[in-house]
């Protein structure tokens, strides 16, 4: 088998065309005051998605017949990064969390209606959605089967209870992806208007990360109903519908944080190159070179691990493995580029004095969600003590 690393020549013009967008038209916005506590305003949203959308660059990742752009999973491993490289390069491109993962999931499982009437507007960033499976203790979180809500059928439809936390983008959300346990037939996913009678948005959380619109939120089903047509997919499919979103949404995370510690090392790298302390630049510091030289190792690595993943799926794989090992590496990694680059920019590093104290605060959060490394790490070794002893 040919191993071949070379970029396609329309995906290099892609790259250069997204990398002078993000730096002339995005990154200007980076202070703008509706970015809040929670999130982009909505208003903000909208005004970035227009941008990308005159600039021909939003939805890379959605098939054209639903405005996209019907990129492969390689494609979007070098759009996504571009994008990341400001942390409203996601939002403006209309390929940030949960939305960008829903729009996978709408495209693999749902009906022609159910596309029309949410991932057609999903995509073209007219609304905002949310993914309701986590719950608290004593329900579903890192152990997705310990499902407690609940959808109870009722002739045509369903009623569902339940509560939910760390549901991002919930507070502005024109609908959501529900999980819930229909008796005698298990996970099951629905899709409901956030409006609807129902369903309830208790609080806001405070969070590290604010690159979200929307933010984080607490999320209770008390009596909402829904009809048969909402299930997305099969009654009792839900675990296996819930992977066909992860596995691809944990590559496409580390895609776009990945662009985020680039902007990190930039910057790290460009004070080291002026700064001068004890009659030499900082770069010409050993202990200051050798951080910046590791950042570099650690991104290429990391570049690395999300193309073959990315190959992989786009080869028809299930990259359940690769994908997990994906994102232990990357946001490891990821986390120890932003890390050393703090060190390197000393006081202004923990200061709003420079983007990076807002990136190290925003890439913590990405060893935990969509799985902490300990889970992912967890199952790569359920995988090699299925394989047993080989010697």
């Amino acid at each position: 088998m040919a191993i071949d690393f070379e970029v396609p020549s329309e995906l290099s013009e892609l790259s250069a065309r997204i990398r002078t967008f993000v730096a002339e038209t995005i990154v200007p916005f980076e202070n703008d005051p509706r970015r809040t506590r929670h999130g982009p305003t909505d208003e903000l949203r909208r005004e970035l998605i227009e941008k990308a959308r005159s600039a021909g660059l939003l939805a890379p990742q959605v098939a054209r017949e639903y405005g996209g752009m019907g990129l492969s999973h390689v494609g979007r491993a070098i759009a996504f990064e571009e994008a990341g490289y400001s942390p409203l390069g996601p939002i403006a491109m209309n390929v940030a969390a949960p939305d960008e993962g829903n729009m996978h999931l709408l495209e693999a499982v749902a009906t022609p209606e159910q596309k029309e009437r949410w991932l057609r507007p999903l995509a073209s960033g007219a609304i905002r959605s949310c993914f309701c499976m986590t719950e608290p203790a004593p329900g579903a979180g890192s152990d997705p089967s310990m499902l407690t809500t609940t959808a109870r059928r009722d002739g045509d439809t369903f009623a569902i209870d339940g509560g939910k936390w760390f549901i991002t983008g919930a507070d502005g959300a024109a609908f959501a992806i529900i999980m819930a346990n229909v008796e005698g037939a298990g996970a099951t996913m629905f899709l409901s208007d956030m409006n609807a009678s129902g369903i309830v948005l208790e609080r806001a959380m405070t969070s590290l990360d604010e690159c979200f619109t929307g933010g984080h939120a607490v999320v209770r089903f008390d009596g909402l109903r829904v009809p048969a047509g909402a299930v997305l997919g099969e009654v009792g499919r839900g675990y296996r519908y819930a992977q066909v979103r992860l596995s691809p949404a944990r590559p496409t995370h580390c895609m776009r944080w990945l662009g985020a510690a680039r902007r990190a090392h930039d910057i790290a790298a460009g004070y080291a190159q002026q700064r001068e302390v004890f009659g030499a630049k900082l770069v010409n510091h050993e202990g200051v070179g050798f951080m910046l030289a590791d950042n570099e190792i650690d991104i290429r690595m990391s570049r690395l691990a999300i193309w073959h993943t990315a190959w992989l799926l786009d080869q028809g794989a299930r990259g359940t493995t690769e994908s997990s090992i994906a994102k232990v590496f990357c946001s490891e990694a990821i986390w120890r580029v932003v890390d050393r680059c703090v060190q390197v920019l000393g006081g202004r590093g923990v200061t709003g004095e420079s983007l990076v104290e807002r990136i190290f605060r925003e890439v913590r959060a990405f060893r935990i969600y969509d799985g902490p490394s300990e889970v992912h790490r967890w199952s790569i070794v359920q995988r090699i003590a299925r394989q047993g002893a080989n010697w």
